[in-house]
C-alpha cells in the first residue's frame, strides 16, 4: 500500500498532484518482486508448454534434443535481457518496447512498434481462448456428461477475465501467483516421478547431445520454443507500478529468464526420460497433447492426472489475464501519447487500473472469439475445426509480432546509448545486444519461411503469407501514422516514448497536458 512517506519519496516526475495527472498515470509501489514475478511468469502458462508445446514440438519436428533448444534459447534470450534491461533502469512507461524503441530508433519507429505490440499481444491472448474453450468442453463432457460447445467456457472467460482486469493490479497478481504456484508444483512432481522411474534407457542425457539438432525441424522447433518463453519481457510493461523500477524490473526479468529456461529444459529432459530418447518422437505422436497426462497416469495415478487437466486450464486463464493486463497498459500508454484517443489514456478512479485498455482488450476478445463461434460448424476434434485455428493461427501471429519486437529493441538499446555518448562504457551491453538482435532477426525469418508448418497449412497455403502479413500491415501502419503526427502534430510525435515524463515537462514549463 503507498504511504505518505513512500509518495514523498519518490521522484518529482513521478508525482501527479492533479486530478487529470493522476488519470494519466498508472498507480506506483503496486507491485514488489514478487508480485512483478509472479505477473509475467504467468503468461508463460507453464503447464500449457509441458503439456501441449512440448509434445507438438517432439512430434511434428522429430527433434529430440527439445532441452538443448530450450538451454540454447535462454541464452540467447539472457544476452537479450542485458540491453533490455539496461534500457529499463532509464525508461519507465507501460509501453515498453515501444517506448524502447522510440528512444532509440525515433518517435516514427515507435509508433510502429506501438501497433505490432498491440496487435501482437491482443492476438496471443485472443488465441489461448481457442484452446482454453475446447480444454473445459472437454473436461465438462468428460467430468460431468454435459455437451457444451466451446466457445460459451471462452466468452465466460472473456468476461471474468476483463472483470479482472479492471481491479487493482495487486489483486491480479494474488490470483496469477495462486494459479501459478499450484502449477508449476505440479510439474515438478511429474519432473521428479519421471527421473524415479525412467523408460527403459534410465536417465539418459541424450536429449542434451547437440547431435540431436540436426535436420530441416530445427528452425520451426525454435519458433515453437522461443514462444514458450513469452511473458519475461512484459515485466517492464508494469515498471510505473513499482516502487523501484529501476532495480526490481532487470531483476525479476533476469529471474524470469533463468528461471524459465531451466523448468523448460528439465522438464522436458523429463518426458524423454519418462518414455526413452529414442522412443519420445513416436510417443508423441502418438499421444499428441495427452503425453503429459498419458505418462502421469501411469506413474501418478489417475486422481493425479485428472488434478493436472484442472491446472491446466487454470494456467491458461492464468495466462489469459496476464497477456489481457499487458494489452490494457500498452493502450494506456498508447492513448497517453496520441497514439490512440486520449480515453485509453486514463486510468479509472477506484482501482488506478487501465481501465478503457481493458475494456478494449475485452471487447476484442469477444469479437475474435464470437467470429470464430459463428463459422464453427465442424466438430471440435477436426483439425480443421474453427476452434483449434484460433489457438495456432493468432499464437504464431503473436509470437511473430513479440520476435520482431524483440529484435527491433535489441538494435534500439545500442543506437539509445551510442547517442548518449555511453558506447564506451555500455561496450559489453551493446555487444550482447547486438548478438541477441542477430539471433533474433535468425528466428523471425525461420518463423516466417516455416509458418505454412507452424499453422498447420499445406505448402503453398495462402495462410503462409496472409497471416505474417498481419503483422507486416500493422508495422506499415503505425509507421504510417508516425510519419503523419510528425508532419501533422509534431508536439505528439516528440512525447511518443516520453510516458508521463512529457505531461510533467508540460506542466513544469506552465502548459496543460
Amino acid at each position: 500500500m503507498t504511504t505518505g512517506s513512500s509518495r514523498t519519496s519518490r521522484p518529482a516526475a513521478d508525482r501527479i498532484s492533479t486530478f487529470k495527472g493522476q488519470e494519466r498515470a498508472l498507480r506506483a509501489d503496486r507491485l514488489g518482486t514478487g508480485g512483478l514475478l509472479l505477473s509475467v511468469l504467468a503468461a508463460t502458462a507453464p503447464l500449457m508448454v509441458v503439456a501441449g508445446v512440448m509434445p507438438t514440438t517432439f512430434a511434428v519436428m522429430g527433434i529430440v534434443g527439445q532441452p538443448l533448444l530450450f538451454v540454447l534459447l535462454g541464452v540467447v534470450l539472457i544476452l537479450f535481457s542485458v540491453g533490455y534491461a539496461e534500457m529499463s533502469r532509464h525508461v519507465h512507461n507501460a509501453g515498453a518496447f515501444y517506448a524502447y524503441i522510440s528512444r532509440g530508433l525515433g518517435g516514427t519507429a515507435g509508433a510502429g512498434a506501438a501497433l505490432v505490440a498491440l496487435v501482437a499481444y491482443n492476438a496471443l491472448q485472443a488465441g489461448i481462448y481457442g484452446i482454453f474453450g475446447f480444454e473445459v468442453s472437454g473436461l465438462l463432457a468428460t467430468y460431468a456428461e454435459v455437451e457444451v460447445a466451446w466457445w460459451i467456457p471462452a466468452l465466460a472467460a472473456v468476461a471474468a477475465v476483463g472483470l479482472l482486469g479492471w481491479l487493482k493490479i495487486d489483486v491480479n497478481a494474488r490470483v496469477l501467483g495462486v494459479l501459478l504456484v499450484v502449477e508449476v508444483l505440479l510439474v515438478v512432481v511429474f519432473d521428479i516421478a519421471a527421473v524415479t522411474d525412467p523408460g527403459k534407457e534410465g536417465l539418459s542425457l541424450h536429449a542434451f547431445d547437440p547431435g540431436t539438432l540436426t535436420g530441416a525441424g530445427v528452425g520451426t522447433a525454435l519458433c515453437f520454443c522461443i514462444a514458450a518463453f513469452l511473458g519475461f519481457e512484459q515485466a517492464p510493461v508494469y515498471a510505473e507500478e513499482t516502487s523501484r523500477p529501476h532495480v526490481l524490473v532487470p531483476r525479476v526479468m533476469f529471474l524470469a529468464v533463468g528461471g524459465v529456461a531451466v523448468f523448460f529444459a528439465l522438464s522436458s529432459w523429463a518426458l524423454t526420460v519418462a518414455t526413452g530418447p529414442s522412443e519420445i518422437v513416436g510417443t508423441a505422436r502418438r499421444q499428441s497433447a495427452g503425453l503429459l497426462f498419458f505418462l502421469t497416469g501411469s506413474r501418478l495415478g489417475g486422481t493425479f492426472t485428472d488434478v493436472l487437466h484442472v491446472l491446466f486450464v487454470t494456467g491458461m486463464f492464468a495466462a489469459l489475464l496476464s497477456f489481457h493486463n499487458v494489452v490494457a497498459r500498452y493502450a494506456f500508454a498508447m492513448g497517453r501519447e496520441g497514439l490512440l484517443p486520449a480515453a485509453f489514456g486514463r486510468t479509472s478512479g477506484t482501482s488506478g487500473a487501465p481501465g478503457t485498455g481493458s475494456l478494449l482488450q475485452t471487447a476484442v476478445a469477444a469479437v475474435v472469439v464470437t467470429a470464430f463461434a459463428v463459422t464453427d460448424d465442424k466438430p471440435a476434434g477436426d483439425p480443421t475445426a474453427p476452434v483449434l485455428h484460433l489457438f495456432t493461427w493468432l499464437g504464431n501471429v503473436g509470437a511473430l509480432g513479440v520476435i520482431v519486437l524483440m529484435a527491433a529493441a535489441s538494435l534500439s538499446v545500442v543506437v539509445f546509448f551510442v547517442r548518449r555518448g555511453a558506447a564506451g562504457t555500455q561496450a559489453v551491453r551493446l555487444a550482447t545486444s547486438a548478438l541477441a538482435g542477430l539471433a533474433l532477426l535468425v528466428i523471425a525469418g525461420y518463423t516466417v519461411r516455416d509458418f505454412d508448418v507452424l499453422v498447420g497449412a499445406g505448402p503453398g497455403s495462402a495462410l503462409s503469407w496472409v497471416l505474417p502479413g498481419v503483422i507486416g500491415l500493422a508495422l506499415a501502419a503505425g509507421l504510417v501514422q508516425g510519419l503523419v503526427l510528425r508532419s501533422r502534430k509534431p508536439e505528439v510525435h516528440a512525447r511518443i516514448g516520453l510516458g508521463n515524463e512529457a505531461f510533467q515537462l508540460e506542466k513544469a514549463a506552465g502548459r496543460t497536458p
